[in-house]
Protein backbone atom coordinates (compact mmCIF):
# COMPACT_ATOMS: atom_id res chain seq x y z
CA UNK A 1 0.00 0.00 0.00
CA UNK A 2 1.16 3.43 -0.56
CA UNK A 3 -0.37 6.66 0.58
CA UNK A 4 -0.64 9.92 -0.40
CA UNK A 5 -1.48 12.13 2.79
CA UNK A 6 -2.57 15.99 1.96
CA UNK A 7 -2.94 19.24 4.44
CA UNK A 8 -4.51 21.18 2.56
CA UNK A 9 -3.77 25.06 2.35
CA UNK A 10 -3.69 27.81 -0.11
CA UNK A 11 -0.06 29.07 0.32
CA UNK A 12 1.49 26.18 1.18
CA UNK A 13 -0.19 22.81 0.81
CA UNK A 14 2.20 19.66 2.37
CA UNK A 15 2.22 16.29 1.13
CA UNK A 16 3.59 12.88 1.94
CA UNK A 17 4.07 9.44 0.52
CA UNK A 18 4.56 6.56 2.96
CA UNK A 19 4.56 2.97 1.45
CA UNK A 20 3.11 -0.11 4.48
CA UNK A 21 4.58 -3.53 3.37
CA UNK A 22 3.92 -5.83 6.02
CA UNK A 23 3.54 -4.05 9.51
CA UNK A 24 6.73 -0.91 9.32
CA UNK A 25 5.28 2.05 7.85
CA UNK A 26 8.44 3.82 5.41
CA UNK A 27 9.02 6.84 3.96
CA UNK A 28 9.08 7.58 0.49
CA UNK A 29 9.02 11.49 0.02
CA UNK A 30 7.39 14.51 0.97
CA UNK A 31 7.30 17.95 0.35
CA UNK A 32 5.16 20.90 -0.03
CA UNK A 33 3.35 23.17 -2.98
CA UNK A 34 4.20 26.47 -2.26
CA UNK A 35 2.03 29.00 -4.09
CA UNK A 36 2.70 32.15 -5.52
CA UNK A 37 1.12 34.39 -2.59
CA UNK A 38 0.90 37.58 -5.25
CA UNK A 39 -0.87 35.49 -7.48
CA UNK A 40 -4.60 35.02 -7.72
CA UNK A 41 -6.49 32.49 -5.89
CA UNK A 42 -7.45 30.92 -8.92
CA UNK A 43 -4.23 30.99 -10.43
CA UNK A 44 -2.38 29.21 -6.91
CA UNK A 45 -5.61 26.64 -7.34
CA UNK A 46 -3.89 26.00 -10.98
CA UNK A 47 -0.81 25.26 -9.78
CA UNK A 48 -2.03 23.05 -6.62
CA UNK A 49 -3.50 20.88 -9.24
CA UNK A 50 -0.86 20.80 -12.11
CA UNK A 51 1.48 19.83 -9.05
CA UNK A 52 -0.32 17.58 -6.94
CA UNK A 53 -1.10 15.82 -10.69
CA UNK A 54 2.47 15.10 -10.99
CA UNK A 55 3.25 14.13 -7.86
CA UNK A 56 0.21 10.84 -8.45
CA UNK A 57 2.65 10.74 -11.51
CA UNK A 58 5.70 10.46 -10.45
CA UNK A 59 4.85 8.54 -6.79
CA UNK A 60 1.84 6.13 -8.46
CA UNK A 61 -0.23 6.06 -4.62
CA UNK A 62 -3.21 3.02 -4.25
CA UNK A 63 -4.43 5.50 -1.82
CA UNK A 64 -5.16 8.99 -0.54
CA UNK A 65 -5.72 10.75 2.62
CA UNK A 66 -6.66 14.03 3.32
CA UNK A 67 -6.86 16.27 6.54
CA UNK A 68 -10.62 17.72 6.93
CA UNK A 69 -11.84 21.03 7.38
CA UNK A 70 -12.01 21.70 10.70
CA UNK A 71 -14.24 25.05 11.67
CA UNK A 72 -12.20 28.29 12.14
CA UNK A 73 -13.29 31.57 13.45
CA UNK A 74 -11.84 33.07 10.38
CA UNK A 75 -14.96 31.93 7.24
CA UNK A 76 -12.67 33.72 4.87
CA UNK A 77 -9.97 31.49 5.52
CA UNK A 78 -12.01 28.35 5.97
CA UNK A 79 -13.61 28.89 2.76
CA UNK A 80 -9.91 29.23 0.58
CA UNK A 81 -8.69 26.25 2.79
CA UNK A 82 -11.85 24.24 1.23
CA UNK A 83 -11.01 25.15 -2.25
CA UNK A 84 -7.80 24.03 -1.42
CA UNK A 85 -8.71 20.53 -0.55
CA UNK A 86 -11.81 20.36 -3.28
CA UNK A 87 -8.98 20.89 -5.79
CA UNK A 88 -6.84 17.83 -4.14
CA UNK A 89 -10.01 15.89 -4.14
CA UNK A 90 -11.07 16.09 -7.34
CA UNK A 91 -7.04 15.28 -8.26
CA UNK A 92 -7.17 11.97 -6.40
CA UNK A 93 -10.72 11.22 -7.38
CA UNK A 94 -9.76 11.62 -11.32
CA UNK A 95 -7.06 9.21 -10.40
CA UNK A 96 -9.41 6.63 -9.03
CA UNK A 97 -8.20 6.77 -5.69
CA UNK A 98 -9.90 5.62 -2.84
CA UNK A 99 -9.63 8.75 -0.68
CA UNK A 100 -10.20 8.80 3.15
CA UNK A 101 -10.57 11.95 4.86
CA UNK A 102 -9.61 11.98 8.87
CA UNK A 103 -10.36 15.43 10.94
CA UNK A 104 -6.85 16.93 12.59
CA UNK A 105 -7.64 15.77 16.48
CA UNK A 106 -8.11 12.06 15.25
CA UNK A 107 -4.80 12.56 13.45
CA UNK A 108 -3.18 13.94 16.14
CA UNK A 109 -4.26 11.03 18.59
CA UNK A 110 -3.08 8.38 16.25
CA UNK A 111 0.15 10.00 15.89
CA UNK A 112 1.07 11.40 19.27
CA UNK A 113 -1.19 9.93 21.70
CA UNK A 114 -3.40 13.50 22.07
CA UNK A 115 -5.60 15.72 19.96
CA UNK A 116 -4.18 18.93 20.87
CA UNK A 117 -0.62 18.36 19.57
CA UNK A 118 1.20 20.97 18.22
CA UNK A 119 2.90 21.02 14.89
CA UNK A 120 6.89 21.25 16.62
CA UNK A 121 5.78 17.84 18.22
CA UNK A 122 4.28 16.51 15.40
CA UNK A 123 6.98 16.93 13.02
CA UNK A 124 9.52 15.24 15.91
CA UNK A 125 7.23 12.29 16.04
CA UNK A 126 6.73 11.66 12.80
CA UNK A 127 10.33 11.89 12.10
CA UNK A 128 10.91 9.42 14.74
CA UNK A 129 8.26 7.14 13.19
CA UNK A 130 9.73 7.64 9.97
CA UNK A 131 13.65 7.04 10.58
CA UNK A 132 14.07 10.80 8.82
CA UNK A 133 17.09 12.69 9.18
CA UNK A 134 15.35 15.98 10.46
CA UNK A 135 11.71 16.85 11.30
CA UNK A 136 9.69 17.86 7.96
CA UNK A 137 8.73 21.07 7.12
CA UNK A 138 4.98 21.30 9.51
CA UNK A 139 2.82 21.30 6.14
CA UNK A 140 5.18 18.31 5.03
CA UNK A 141 4.72 16.45 8.52
CA UNK A 142 0.89 17.00 8.87
CA UNK A 143 0.58 15.42 5.49
CA UNK A 144 2.84 12.68 6.77
CA UNK A 145 0.86 11.98 9.53
CA UNK A 146 -2.32 12.20 7.35
CA UNK A 147 -0.78 9.47 5.31
CA UNK A 148 0.50 7.40 9.08
CA UNK A 149 -2.94 7.36 10.14
CA UNK A 150 -4.39 5.89 7.12
CA UNK A 151 -1.74 3.40 7.19
CA UNK A 152 -2.67 2.40 10.39
CA UNK A 153 -6.75 2.94 9.95
CA UNK A 154 -6.38 1.21 6.27
CA UNK A 155 -6.41 -2.65 7.78
CA UNK A 156 -9.35 -2.02 10.09
CA UNK A 157 -11.24 -0.16 7.53
CA UNK A 158 -11.02 -3.23 4.82
CA UNK A 159 -11.74 -5.21 7.81
CA UNK A 160 -15.41 -3.96 8.37
CA UNK A 161 -16.02 -3.18 4.64
CA UNK A 162 -15.54 -7.12 4.57
CA UNK A 163 -17.55 -7.25 7.05
CA UNK A 164 -20.12 -5.07 6.32
CA UNK A 165 -20.17 -6.82 2.58
CA UNK A 166 -21.35 -10.16 4.63
CA UNK A 167 -23.80 -8.29 6.17
CA UNK A 168 -25.35 -6.88 3.32
CA UNK A 169 -24.98 -10.46 1.49
CA UNK A 170 -27.27 -11.70 4.64
CA UNK A 171 -29.27 -8.89 3.73
CA UNK A 172 -28.55 -6.25 7.00
CA UNK A 173 -28.60 -2.52 6.02
CA UNK A 174 -25.97 -0.40 5.17
CA UNK A 175 -24.10 1.32 8.16
CA UNK A 176 -21.55 4.19 6.42
CA UNK A 177 -17.82 3.49 8.78
CA UNK A 178 -17.34 6.31 11.30
CA UNK A 179 -13.50 6.15 11.31
CA UNK A 180 -13.08 7.88 7.52
CA UNK A 181 -15.36 9.17 5.40
CA UNK A 182 -14.32 7.89 1.69
CA UNK A 183 -14.60 10.09 -1.48
CA UNK A 184 -17.50 7.97 -2.77
CA UNK A 185 -20.90 8.33 -1.27
CA UNK A 186 -21.91 6.15 0.88
CA UNK A 187 -24.95 4.09 -0.68
CA UNK A 188 -28.20 4.89 1.25
CA UNK A 189 -29.47 2.61 3.80
CA UNK A 190 -32.40 0.28 3.03
CA UNK A 191 -35.40 0.53 5.00
CA UNK A 192 -36.23 -2.21 7.53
Amino acid sequence: MIVLGIDPGTRHLGWGVVRRDGTRPSHVAHGVIDTDVSASLAQRLCQIEHELCRIVEIYGPTAAAVESIFFAKDAMAAAKLGQARGVALLVLARAGLDIAEYEPARVKKAIVGQGRADKRQMALVVRALLRLAAPPRPDAADALAVALTHVQAAPLLALAARAAGRDQARGAPRVALPSARRGRQPAAKRPG
